[in-house]
This record gives C-alpha cells, structure tokens and sequence, in this order.
C-alpha cells in the first residue's frame, strides 16, 4: 500500500466544546436519597445543615426507609449540635412503568432543622 492510500483512511476529529451549565446561587436545601451508603446522606445533609437553617430529605418508593434513617441519624447521634425534625409531608407520585402502565410510588419529605 502507498502512503497516498493510508492518508486516505486517516480520519480528523476535532474537539467538541462542552458547554458548562451553572446552577442556581441559591442554597441547596434539598437531599435526594438514592442507592449510595447511608451515611454519605448523613454527611451530605449535615454539611449543608452547617449553611442553612433547614434541609429537606426527600426519596420515594423503596428508598423511603433510608431517609428515615437518615433524619434519625441526624437527630439522634448529634442531639448536642440541636438538630431535630420538622414537618414530615408524605405523598404519591404517578409514574409511568417500564411496560407502560401507570404506577403510584409513595414519596417523603423529612424537614431537618437547627434548634434556635
């Protein structure tokens, strides 16, 4: 094969520009619970405790003992820092499933806040 035919297949690429989306300014008063440990909720929402006066756990469907579990952490092993818990909003979402059909998921909202 000639140098002229390899040139041929050479293909460029050429970087692609990501753009950067920027979040809001606004605290972040709200903690999703998901799959991850227990007690990375646990340090998330105590940092964040640490900035504002009250934070928000929310999680929904399996996912609703691991919050409880969280704000129960959070009240009980750090009673001398004077956090407990606020108002407790339960719930259901509609949500559409993976075959189509329409589902109700049960859904919390755990208020933690500072003592004042």
């Amino acid at each position: 094969m000639s140098n002229d035919a390899n040139e041929a297949n050479t293909v460029t690429t050429k970087p692609t520009q990501t753009t950067k989306r920027t979040e809001s300014s606004g605290p972040r008063d709200i903690i999703y619970i998901g799959k991850k440990p227990l007690m990375a909720y646990v340090t998330s929402t105590l940092i964040q405790l640490a900035n504002i006066p009250s934070v928000t756990i929310k999680a929904r469907g399996m996912s609703i003992g691991r919050a409880v579990d969280v704000s129960q952490i959070i009240s009980r092993k750090t009673e001398n820092a004077g956090y407990t818990i606020g108002n407790i909003k339960l719930g259901s979402e509609a949500l559409e499933s993976q075959d189509g059909r329409t589902r109700n998921v049960s859904t919390i909202e755990i208020e933690v806040k500072r003592k004042n």
